[in-house]
């Protein structure tokens, strides 16, 4: 069993950056496809990026597409989310997850062992 816990969010200023972890434990997540969700309240929680472990393919949704990076740390067992030109409308709970299937469309019911989320609030 995969548990997943997330750190790095916090409060920055429209154009800053945050580097988000998602740490995994209790197995590899080299099986597994890895994605990036985030919730902001009164909306539905929404797909932002994943990662594919077994071809390495990458997916970002059109909202984040040039700003945010995903990537993994194999020896880490850890996956990051590096945001870049962080907007407000970015402000939301970030949460990862896994799923041993196609990732993309990312469908959050697909994905498992959800981590318990981190605040990324973006404000002047």
């Amino acid at each position: 069993q995969v548990q997943l816990v997330e750190s790095g969010g916090g409060l920055v200023q429209p154009g800053g950056s945050l580097r988000l972890s998602c740490a995994a434990s209790g197995s590899t997540l080299d099986n597994y496809a890895i994605g990036w969700f985030r919730q902001a309240p009164g909306k539905e929680r929404e797909g932002v990026s994943c990662i594919n472990s077994i071809d390495g393919s990458t997916y970002y949704a059109d909202s984040v597409k040039g700003r945010f990076t995903i990537s993994k740390d194999n020896a880490k067992n850890t996956v990051y989310l590096e945001m870049n030109s962080l907007k407000p409308e970015d402000t939301a709970v970030y949460y990862c997850a896994i799923t041993p299937f196609n990732p993309v469309p990312m469908v959050a019911t697909l994905f498992g062992s959800w981590g318990q989320g981190t605040q990324v609030t973006v404000s002047s």
